[in-house]
């Protein structure tokens, strides 16, 4: 059985921040689709690992249904928190580049 994954308001925020960081840090034409790549392997990953296996991935806090999946994309990556309904919906809740030091809140 496949879990539906949604994205928060909160975390398609946070792939609007992170797209435009990329796009402001782009220093040729080419590094601007660097932009679009990274929040589109974001989403892909999300859908395509949380639909399968969402209780797979690290526990975040004190919560068994709150968990990290770690995405990696060039030297670093990205983490996207989530939670895991008992109704089988997997709802990401934010999403930062592993460098920053916590969700925004």
């Amino acid at each position: 059985m496949t879990a539906e994954v949604r994205f928060a308001d909160s975390a398609q925020l946070d792939l609007l921040r992170l797209h435009e960081h990329l796009v402001q840090r782009a220093a040729v034409v080419e590094d601007l689709s660097l932009a679009d790549r990274a929040v589109d392997e974001i989403e892909l990953a999300c859908v395509a690992q949380l639909s399968r296996t969402p209780a797979l991935f690290r526990r975040s806090g004190g919560s068994p249904t709150r968990r990290e999946l770690v995405i990696p994309f060039g030297a670093s990556g990205y983490v996207a928190l989530y939670e895991v309904a008992s109704t089988g919906l997997v709802l990401v809740l934010a999403v930062r580049h592993q460098l920053e030091e916590d969700y925004g809140e």
